[in-house]
């Protein structure tokens, strides 16, 4: 029985092998995108799930009330995780962690790696698994240091690293580490990246040591395991009193401010992170926002994708099943039943569906290494075979089939005996089913077109908006090397002077933008002003500084050029003056540590930050000795190529160990603006593919109408209808469905659009053109599509038309 049906099948797929072809066409493309794009969902959607104790593993955060509202602060000071673990209740295990680059020796090896300074806890709370070494205590002592294995290999290659020492460099001096511990390396889907394990303590003295006992400094991020009976809400309840007694000063200043506490009455409040929302946290805007916007997003559109092919394959079935109509007939006069034809037809589809999966598959498995390099991933087809996905595969699939193959199948096994015999399928609602499904695909693909050119003009926006400096000109590249900074930078200085493509030097202790070595890092200020507390971000900052970077001076003067001459000057940004409400700002002082700052400018506001938030208050210092970090270089426009290749090469010489990690400032903006681009080329490829997609059924469709009006058309043409009025007849159908489409799917972007943009303080004005624009195209795509069709149809010679009858 199963044979004879598959040979029905394989036959009756082939004599309408056009529309069959057309089927595994969209099915394949629709699954073969669904399955990277599910795979790219699933993959961020899994980030951090390895750890054994992941549940009870949480981010130590605050929530601040403010002028504006609240503030979510993630740094803490050196004594805070000592003490939340001795005098509240829940905390079972708790460890401090820091990031940062660190340079490595080896003989004649050295090496940037990346860093994490961590307490002992560490390796007891996350399942980073130690396989080789000291599995108990591997980071107790502050000379010893983990390596993952990847990071051991690059240093001593296949040798036993167990006991052997490095040197690291710290305050402008090697210092020797013994390794204690080889760690496995950590899984794809882990947001802590390391290569060298270090422990809290063995940090420089600007990190660690000035900080001990001081809760004023904040530096450092913590985590905590809470014990099984207690829950993230019982937890931080049970910290008003901590926090009363730890940052009572705070709260007076806050209160004494007029500051409004938030809904609970709070000032400040310490709240739980839990690990696995880390990836999808923004601590930018107000109290934390836990969005997986984007891997949901991604999984709707590969939904959307599959529910487009599916739509095709519904409509074309039951367009194709008046051609089927006296075989059902013979058939059921031969004594077969509704089960018989239902699962025969239904076993055409699944045909199709296996061969489209198939294909699918394939076409996922040579698509993958492009996929990964244009969306930035490492997400692989692995993500999808573990067994709770699979299973959710499986049953995905079959739904799938029975909905979109089962329903015509069940269709067309009901007809009766005589209606089947007389060729007629009289179904009500069929047009209207038809027509419905189409007006959805196209809705699906508007909505997606509208969403492309949205995101498209936003970041264009955002990505050639003025910031308030010179991001053409001036490339930044970390000073990454053994020497210490301010060597470095004269060094750098004296090498390029007589370059003509070289037009100022300067370094600051934080990056504009994103750089190549991935840091990005800021620094807050609190102090006391004329009985009020006032925050500003600070900015270390060498000679030409604001000239190499084309800030705008509004008031007052730059820094000299001898610094030591401006150690106790500031100059801040206009955000910064608005804070301090003076009339004369120049004649402002600002008392920090035991020193006083003089105001001696003031520069026009500059997007120092994401460009996701509004421009906070920012304060510029000249101090002397201090860790800059980063170089930036202003060249010549005429030439900036070469003027890269000038930098680096001078780099090189006074570094030679060292990676030049150079790029120009435009191309750090863009960094930043790496997860809209991606949301932008993922709708995108999703608008193309639905349009594609719901342009394959209107063609089919097209197909079939014209076959089914031939007498009509070569009726009409006999009695004189030219061809633009027949092509008009057999457009106008379809040309409604778009409209219809256009007008379902116009309001749905615009509100959707309307709520994203409300993310970004600089954004564009929607305007009615862009959506005219997504329903333009979609128009006439549609009309492209069935016009060679229909023309064709329109200037055929009627006889052959009539004949065909």
């Amino acid at each position: 029985m199963i044979k004879n049906y598959l040979k029905i099948a394989i036959r009756n797929l082939w004599k309408n092998r056009t529309f069959t072809a057309l089927n595994i066409l969209g099915l394949t493309a629709a699954f073969g995108v669904a399955i990277l794009l599910g795979m790219y969902a699933v993959f961020q959607l899994s980030y951090d799930r390895f750890h054994e104790n992941g549940e009870n593993i949480f981010m130590v955060y605050s929530e601040d009330s403010v002028p504006d509202g609240v503030e979510a602060n993630i740094s803490k000071s050196e004594p805070f995780a000592a003490a939340l673990k001795e005098e509240t209740t829940g905390v079972e295990k708790i460890t401090r962690y820091v990031g940062a680059g660190v340079l490595l020796n080896h003989k004649d090896k050295q090496l940037r790696m990346s860093g994490v300074y961590v307490d002992p806890d560490f390796f007891d709370m996350f399942s980073f698994p130690i396989i080789e070494g000291d599995k108990q205590n591997p980071i107790t002592s502050e000379t010893s240091v983990a390596l993952t294995k990847h990071a051991a290999q690059r240093i001593f290659g296949d040798k036993n690293a167990i006991g052997q020492t490095i040197s690291i460099l710290r305050d402008e001096e090697m210092v020797p580490f013994t390794v204690t511990a080889i760690v496995e390396n950590f899984p794809e889907t882990s947001s802590m990246g390391f290569d060298v394990v270090l422990n809290f303590k063995s940090q420089g003295y600007h990190s660690y040591e000035r900080a001990i006992g001081r809760w004023d400094v904040e530096n450092h991020e913590v985590y905590m395991q809470l014990a099984q009976n207690v829950s993230p809400q019982q937890f931080e309840k049970s910290t008003k009193d901590f926090t009363q007694l730890h940052y009572k000063n705070e709260i007076d200043n806050a209160i004494r401010d007029g500051i409004q506490p938030n809904s609970n009455g709070d000032y400040r409040q310490i709240k739980l992170l839990p690990l696995t929302d880390i990836r999808f946290a923004n601590f930018n805007q107000g109290p934390v926002i836990v969005s997986r916007t984007m891997p949901y997003l991604v999984l709707g559109i590969a939904i959307l994708i599959l529910f487009i092919a599916c739509v095709n394959f519904v409509n074309m079935s039951i367009a194709k099943s008046d051609q089927r109509l006296r075989e059902i007939g013979m058939r059921k006069t031969l004594g077969a039943n509704h089960k018989q034809l239902f699962f025969q037809f239904w076993g055409e589809s699944i045909l199709v569906f296996l061969i489209s999966t198939g294909l699918g598959i394939l076409l996922a498995v040579l698509l993958l290494p492009q996929f990964q390099v244009l969306f930035s991933t490492r997400a692989s087809l692995s993500a999808l075979l573990e067994p709770s996905w699979l299973v959710i595969l499986i049953v995905s699939f079959i739904g799938v089939t029975l909905i979109a193959g089962g329903y015509p199948a069940i269709l067309m096994s009901r007809l009766g005996t005589l209606q089947s015999l007389k060729g007629k399928l009289e179904i009500n609602g069929k047009n209207h089913l038809r027509n419905s499904l189409m007006v959805l695909q196209f809705s699906i693909a508007i909505l997606l077109i509208s969403g492309t050119l949205v995101l498209w003009d936003q970041v264009e926006f955002m990505r050639t908006k003025d910031l308030g400096f010179n991001k053409n000109q001036v490339i930044a590249f970390p000073l990454n090397g053994a020497r210490n900074d301010q060597q470095a930078l004269q060094l750098l200085r004296d090498d390029l002077q007589n370059n003509v493509n070289v037009l100022s030097v300067t370094a600051s202790n934080n990056i504009l933008g994103l750089g190549k070595d991935g840091s990005r890092s800021t620094s807050v200020l609190g102090f006391e002003y004329k009985g009020r507390g006032v925050e500003t971000h600070m900015l270390v900052v060498d000679a030409d500084y604001i000239e190499t970077l084309d800030l705008t001076l509004v008031e007052g003067r730059s820094f000299r050029e001898n610094l030591a001459s401006d150690s106790l000057s500031v100059i801040i940004n206009e955000a910064m003056a608005k804070q301090l409400n003076e009339e004369d700002v120049l004649a402002s002082q600002i008392d920090l540590d035991d020193a006083v700052y003089s105001v001696v400018g003031v520069v026009k506001n500059f997007n120092f930050q994401e460009l996701d938030q509004h421009i906070a208050p920012m304060s510029l210092f000249a101090l002397p000795n201090w860790n800059l970090r980063n170089v930036y270089v202003k060249v010549a426009p005429q030439n900036l190529e070469q003027a890269y290749t000038d930098v680096k090469a001078a780099w090189n010489r006074i570094e030679p160990n060292a990676e030049f990690q150079g790029s120009f400032l435009n191309e750090n903006i863009d960094r930043t603006l790496r997860s809209e681009r991606t949301m932008t080329t993922m709708i995108g490829s999703g608008s193309i593919l639905a349009i594609i997609l719901s342009c394959i059924g209107l063609f089919a469709m097209s197909l079939l109408i014209v076959a089914q009006r031939r007498k009509e058309i070569g009726v009409r043409k006999i009695v004189g209808a030219s061809v633009s009025s027949i092509t008009v007849l057999l457009t106008k159908d379809f040309l409604k469905l778009v409209i219809i489409a256009f007008v379902v799917a116009t309001p749905i972007a615009w509100w959707a659009m309307h709520q994203w943009l409300q993310n970004y303080p600089y954004r564009i004005n929607l305007n009615i053109w862009i959506f005219l624009g997504a329903g333009g195209i979609a128009i006439v795509i549609a009309m492209l599509t069935i016009a060679s069709k229909t023309i064709k149809a329109a200037t055929s010679n009627p006889v052959d038309s009539l004949r065909a009858e």
